[in-house]
């Protein structure tokens, strides 16, 4: 899929501009080419460069998170959760225990972990299925909380904001908080309709009920505050928790004797690693999105999605946030791309930057997901596990957006 999509953004780069050259007569729309691969491939590395001492800090910070038993905190948490919304799982299966892993590390933003965490889960899930060619119910509705991307703490997007250079890279913290949160509810929701989960019953529904009311406390005291007010008390809201979860990760390593500075040092020698491993699919995406954009391609887009909007009477400022959208299912580093390109071009504190920003967080990248995890143990015919991951997309683009307006509009 990748694939398809990068070789797609060159050609269809030089079919727009032999049009710019034989119909009108732009004589400089290749040199434009030329200038963009030149100048986005200088531009990825000097990114990627950027990014090592706070991606060394970050991933040093979640080392000591790790290592303080914080994971293993979440897991005891939701545990009855899960239990309950796979009632085909046995109870004390190693399937549960792998699953919560999974879902705690993406909530901490741990990658790395996440992913095996999520394969051993799948495997597990596999020893349970009567037909190891199709999807069992317990596994699509792994798969769909997968993809609905559920994050507390969105490390990456964070320091590219901070690397491009936003005031308060953390300003779209809670933003990011609530359209997680409405993705991971709508796939929820779809699984459920589908499976016909009981949502009523009481231990499901306590954790429902106490998520929402989380999440529904802080949209109803920000729906009380003047918009200043709001963008102030959100970045004191956003850093205080984020500096919180920092001590909070400290003090764990003290309590379980964990020596945190070499633990830092672990994680912080990761960041080093991963900002050098980026580097090559960095500049094969913002360089494929530079030749898309120069060639005129990607704003004869953009102005088609405006007319629709214009005709419809509605505001157009999230339109430049929608290639990261739509990008988003299918392709995890070519939205992320994306988003850097809207970062650079419009400014990472405009508000196509920190809409961007907010859907990138959003969710997961659906159809990677499916290929990662139903690959790893055979399974062929996915029902409907496509249809609501896509579902839970859709509805964390669209929380996103009007959380951006009402954060940032």
């Amino acid at each position: 899929m990748l694939n398809l999509i990068w070789i797609s953004f060159f050609l269809a780069a030089f079919c727009t501009a032999l049009i710019k050259l034989v119909v009108f007569g732009d004589q400089q729309v290749f040199a434009q080419l030329m200038e963009a691969m030149f100048t986005l491939s200088k531009s990825a590395f000097e990114i990627s460069l950027g990014l090592t001492g706070v991606l060394s800090l970050w991933l040093g910070i979640m080392r000591i998170g790790e290592r303080s038993g914080f994971i293993q905190l979440l897991t005891e948490f939701l545990t009855p959760l899960f239990s309950r919304l796979m009632p085909d799982v046995p109870k004390g299966h190693p399937a549960l225990g792998a699953i919560v892993m999974n879902i705690s590390a993406n909530m901490l933003g741990l990658d790395n972990a996440a992913t095996p965490l999520g394969i051993k889960a799948m495997k597990e899930l596999q020893t349970l299925n009567p037909s190891p060619n199709t999807a069992s119910d317990a596994q699509i509705l792994f798969l769909v909380i997968n993809t609905a991307g559920v994050t507390l703490f969105p490390v990456t997007i964070l320091t590219y904001r901070a690397q491009l250079g936003a005031a308060n890279p953390s300003d779209v913290f809670i933003p990011i908080l609530i359209a997680t949160y409405m993705s991971t509810l709508t796939g929820l929701l779809a699984v459920a309709a589908v499976q016909k989960i009981n949502l009523l019953d009481k231990v499901i529904l306590a954790y429902l009920v106490g998520f929402t009311a989380i999440v529904g406390g802080l949209l109803g005291y920000f729906m009380r505050l003047p918009q200043q007010e709001m963008l102030a008390q959100s970045a004191l809201m956003s850093n205080f928790i984020l500096y919180s979860l920092v001590i909070t990760f400290i003090c764990g390593a003290i309590y379980k004797k964990v020596n945190a500075y070499d633990a830092f040092i672990e994680g912080a020698r990761e960041g080093f690693q991963t900002a050098v491993t980026i580097i090559p699919y960095l500049v094969a995406m913002l360089v494929a999105i530079g030749v898309f954009r120069a060639s005129g391609a990607l704003d004869l887009l953009a102005d088609g999605a405006r007319s629709i909007v214009h005709f419809f009477n509605m505001d157009d400022r999230f339109v430049d946030a929608l290639p990261t959208a739509l990008m988003k299912p299918f392709s995890g580093s070519g939205a992320r791309a994306m988003m850097i390109d809207t970062l650079k071009t419009h400014g990472a504190d405009s508000f196509a930057g920190r809409l961007a920003s907010i859907v990138q967080g959003s969710t997961e990248t659906t159809f990677y997901v499916l290929a990662i995890y139903f690959g790893s143990v055979g399974i062929k015919h996915i029902r409907h596990a496509a249809a609501c991951g896509i579902i839970a997309d859709f509805g964390g683009i669209i929380a996103a957006i009007f959380v951006a307006y009402w954060f940032f509009g």
